[in-house]
């Protein structure tokens, strides 16, 4: 009987931290859905075998690298941006470390732990003390407002099309015969990183196509 109340005990404190860890932190910052089941599944599934694995007393490291080996082979199938990739590794981490309390006795530790992890990634999330500056590559087809004279005639029809407010632009690689030339547009407002919920790629054939 006291197995199983540590047992519920361990679960539920490894759901409160990935529930709050996806719905309060990562999910207000992003608003993309595509990756909440994924994170939520994975920490709980992760969290009961590694508890099974415990109990038969094999290895937890055995454990985290089965689940290691998993997420490399079956992931790298659909790329994942470094953000979410972040995530999933946290995600994944916290079920092991908070496993070992059911064989460790070590709760006040663990709690900690998990409190110091959800407010580290509160912190960097938020950007307090931070600065962030980030940048979209764009393909652009109106190859005269390249000209440093219009420059200024450039940043308004970006900021128009794209709805962000750019701070500098570098200029790439130009293809006089197709007329398109090939943008770095930085911003600093790192909220603006939800500007659009397209790919790079559905942005850059937005701007390409877009004509006024």
């Amino acid at each position: 009987m006291d197995e199983m109340v540590t047992f519920l005990l361990g679960f539920g404190l490894n759901f409160l931290a990935a529930l709050v860890l996806v719905r309060f932190i990562y999910y207000p910052s992003t608003h993309d859905k595509r990756y909440v089941f994924t994170f939520l599944a994975f920490n709980t599934i992760i969290f009961f075998v590694v508890s099974m694995l415990a109990q038969l007393e094999v290895g937890i490291g055995v454990g985290f690298g089965l689940f290691a080996v998993f997420s490399i082979l079956r992931y790298r199938t659909d790329p994942i941006p470094v953000r979410e990739m972040t995530y999933l590794f946290v995600i994944a981490a916290l079920p092991v470390m908070n496993s070992a309390a059911l064989s460790g006795g070590i709760w006040p530790q663990i709690i900690i732990a998990n409190i110091a992890v959800l407010a580290l990634l509160m912190v960097l999330e938020k950007g307090w003390g931070f600065r962030y500056e980030g940048y979209k590559r764009i393909t652009y087809e109106k190859i005269e407002l390249i000209h440093p004279d219009h420059r200024a005639e450039l940043i308004s029809d970006l900021e128009n099309r794209t709805g962000i407010k750019i701070k500098r632009i570098n200029i790439g690689k130009i293809n006089f015969l197709r007329d398109t030339v090939d943008l770095k547009v930085y911003y600093e407002d790192a909220r603006q990183e939800n500007w659009i919920s397209a790919s790079d790629a559905d942005l850059v054939s937005m701007v390409k196509f877009d004509d006024d």
